[in-house]
């Protein structure tokens, strides 16, 4: 039996991540009672009735039953349950925004005794818990529905037995981290192409933009210092039962010297690991799987990026 359990902040997309997964086969229950996790499983092994639920579990359950969260998945564990959990978070300032505009009420706020940013905080720190014990954590400020749906479906529907999910993620330092990055690389001391004018709208998968890159033995260094962390540490992290594992590299912008570091990285992995998924934040750009046995160019990729779209 697989069982995925939805949480994180209201307004982060918990509904729409609840409806994908049911989209995709799954046996779906909106806020589900956390002491009930236990007796559902049960019912639904003796009946022999569905082998993958997803269940919502937030801030709505009572205080004492998120505190026995823990205690609960462990049991699960224990039965040789397969959970994924999976945490949904967005940026505080986004969330008030997206409340102002939807005029809807933050289910703390609900006794009138908090405004809406302290709902916000409180909720966070009442999911504390779970989101320390997330196999996956998904920063939703800048993904549209379709992006949500097609991250689950991606990485936790068509999982599979994978026993680690690698993505490699290129992004911009000058709209934030990436919240469900584990490691993260600076790129920002390599040569920038956005000085030259002639270079300022390609991007690190084009080929001009390669060309210059790779004509500083710094940025190919860079790269083999930041494979050889991976392949160091990546048999530590499996061993450590990961499910998931994001490793974010970052530029000023997010569309040259971080895009090709993570082209070059993705295809240099995926010759060792079963799958890899490439992700460039800033260009909106998500490739599921890179082959492992051929590395594919750039304009490959864009093909493959227009398959899937």
């Amino acid at each position: 039996m697989q069982i995925v359990i939805i949480s994180g902040r209201s307004g982060s997309g918990k509904s729409i991540a609840l409806q994908a997964l049911e989209d995709l086969g799954f046996y779906a229950i909106d806020n589900l009672p956390a002491m009930l996790l236990g007796s559902l499983v049960d019912e639904l092994h003796d009946a022999q009735a569905r082998s993958s639920i997803a269940v919502s579990i937030d801030a709505r359950n009572l205080p004492h039953a998120l505190q026995r969260f823990p205690t609960l998945l462990h049991e699960l564990r224990d039965r040789k349950v397969q959970c994924q959990v999976v945490y949904l978070t967005t940026d505080a300032r986004i969330l008030l925004e997206r409340y102002s505009a939807t005029r809807r009420r933050h289910p703390l706020t609900r006794n009138n005794r908090m405004t809406l940013a302290e709902a916000i905080d409180q909720e966070e720190a009442s999911l504390a818990d779970i989101r320390d014990l997330a196999d996956l954590v998904i920063d939703t400020s800048r993904l549209s529905v379709h992006d949500l749906r097609g991250r689950l479906a991606d990485q936790v529907a068509d999982r599979g037995q994978e026993a680690l999910a690698l993505t490699i993620e290129s992004f911009g330092f000058k709209r934030g981290v990436p919240l469900d990055a584990d490691i993260v690389f600076d790129a920002r001391c390599l040569p920038n192409p956005y000085w030259d004018p002639s270079l300022r709208d390609a991007t690190g998968r084009d080929s001009s933009v390669i060309d210059f890159l790779d004509g500083y033995p710094m940025v190919d260094e860079m790269r083999r210092d930041i494979l050889a962390w991976i392949e160091r540490w990546l048999p530590r992290y499996l061993a450590s039962q990961r499910s998931y594992l994001t490793v974010a590299i970052g530029c000023t912008g997010g569309q040259h010297r971080s895009v090709y570091l993570a082209e070059r990285l993705a295809h240099d992995l995926a010759v060792q690991q079963p799958s890899v998924r490439l992700r460039h934040r800033e260009l909106g750009i998500h490739l599921s799987r890179l082959p492992s046995e051929t590395t594919s160019t750039p304009e490959q990729d864009d093909h493959d990026q227009e398959k899937e779209s």
